[in-house]
């Protein structure tokens, strides 16, 4: 209870303070490419259950859909914003709206596409599955897109062994410090 009332007070903070940013990356992306503004994914959250999931499209509409570290040249289909937001993590900003609904954490292991499947059962037979997905998480703050699935597996464990409060704060301050630096991010 007292992790959903911190989601929900961070929530509020974090409109407050990013709407203008929100404002300008979402005109930023209707002018410099064609399709919505939001892209939707479908993503496991809690007991594997399928949820929508915005964030700001940063890739060309007919971008297949999958883990874009399996596309063969992901920097040919970020649309001309795309490259800089993804970057920036800005395109992460419409999840928000899953903390809201309840559907995510600020802090907790990422959600997996849906056709995760190597991610979703390595996670299930872990027990990750129990636990709420977050906006960020201890395998963002170790790695992010570098890692190999083992590990972040590995890393969403060690977070559950370790959550608390104060860890979950740890990695707020860790994500602050890697979204600055641009850490991590291979595409």
């Amino acid at each position: 209870m007292l992790k959903r009332t911190f989601d929900i007070l961070m929530v509020l903070i974090a409109m407050f303070l990013l709407i203008i940013p929100i404002l300008l990356v979402s005109i930023a992306v209707k002018l410099t490419s064609k399709g919505p503004v939001l892209y939707w994914s479908d993503r496991v959250g809690i007991h594997n259950n399928i949820f929508s999931m915005p964030k700001f499209r940063s890739m060309k509409i007919d971008t297949p859909e999958i883990a874009s570290h399996l596309l063969v040249d992901p920097k040919s289909v970020l649309t001309p914003v795309g490259d800089f937001i993804r970057k920036t993590s800005l395109d992460e900003l419409p999840q928000l709206w899953c903390i809201i609904k309840g559907d995510m954490s600020f802090v907790g292991p990422r959600p997996a596409l849906f056709n995760q499947g190597d991610l979703i059962e390595l996670r299930t037979s872990k027990g990750v599955h129990y636990h709420t997905p977050g906006l960020t998480g201890w395998a963002q703050v170790n790695g992010r897109d570098e890692l190999p699935i083992p590990r972040k597996v590995e890393l969403d464990v060690e977070y559950i062994a370790r959550k608390s409060f104060l860890f979950d704060m740890k990695i707020i301050y860790l994500t602050f410090l890697r979204v600055i630096k641009s850490n991590g991010v291979s595409h």
